[in-house]
């Protein structure tokens, strides 16, 4: 479908963000509905931040994506937060209020949680989970994992930020990390670890995990990372972070459309383009 002077514009705020697969799914699943929207990508620095989604409020943005490095100062930019951007301290999503501005939301959570459930229907109520890392993925994830009634147990190369998102803290060392993963029934990389590499990442606890445990790694690639690979010969099951970007965009997608978004088509496209 053309653009026209009808079409509803949505998009994804990032620095940078020439690299999104959103535009990718988002547009496949509004020409599946008929929906006369698309969805660009918006590269702004960070200084420009406040301009640019002031800007895109005034021309009728119909809904924004926003990612790396601005899912933290973009709160202070929308009129009012949900209770998960609030809890996550993050906003991934901005919907406009009806007041020429946007309201913050954050679906990073609940597209981790479909994700999981898709692969794994992963009993949390008691469960450990470790996560590894403390950026605004990792404290998505513990939100998660904790409105499930879970244990965190967080480890980050600055301990202070872990200590924010976890019940518990572990040194971010091979031997605890597979210590505390031996004990854990959900093994998240939170990461980017094992994002430009093809060896498993030796950072990541490996000798602790096994069947019974689900590993899940945020990071995207092809096929999957090495470290879920290694995982998966060990026993695990595994969730790949694709799904985790899929199904936190049809959240997105119902935020901003109020349609149910066709899922299967979003992924097969995020897969076309992924392989290619």
């Amino acid at each position: 479908m053309r653009p026209d002077g009808h079409t509803k514009v949505a998009g994804i705020l990032g620095w940078p963000v020439e690299h999104s697969l959103s535009p990718t799914m988002h547009n496949a699943a509004f020409s599946e509905l008929g929906l006369n929207w698309c969805y660009l990508p918006f590269p702004v620095p960070p200084e420009r931040l406040g301009e640019a989604v002031r800007g895109l409020a005034a021309v009728g943005s119909a809904g924004l994506n926003v990612t790396i490095p601005h899912k933290r100062s973009v709160i202070a930019l929308a009129s009012s937060a949900s209770e998960a951007v609030a809890a996550i301290g993050a906003a991934n999503t901005l919907v406009p209020d009806g007041a020429g501005g946007f309201w913050a939301d954050n679906t990073d959570a609940e597209g981790f949680l479909r994700a999981l459930d898709d692969a794994a229907r992963l009993d949390l109520e008691g469960a450990r989970v470790l996560v590894i890392g403390a950026g605004g993925a990792a404290r998505a994830v513990a939100y998660a994992v904790r409105s499930r009634g879970a244990v965190t147990v967080g480890a980050n190369r600055t301990a202070e930020r872990a200590a924010e998102i976890a019940d518990e803290v572990v040194p971010f060392e091979r031997p605890a990390l597979d210590q505390a993963a031996a004990s854990a029934s959900l093994i998240v990389n939170a990461t980017s670890l094992g994002m430009g590499s093809d060896r498993v990442p030796p950072e990541l606890p490996l000798e602790g995990i096994g069947p019974g445990q689900v590993a899940y790694d945020l990071v995207y690639r092809r096929g999957g990372t090495p470290w879920l690979h290694a995982c998966a010969a060990r026993g695990a099951e595994v969730v790949d972070g694709l799904a985790m970007l899929l199904h936190q965009g049809a959240a997105s997608f119902v935020r901003w459309t109020g349609v149910e978004p066709p899922v299967d088509r979003m992924g097969a496209a995020l897969d076309a383009a992924h392989a290619s």
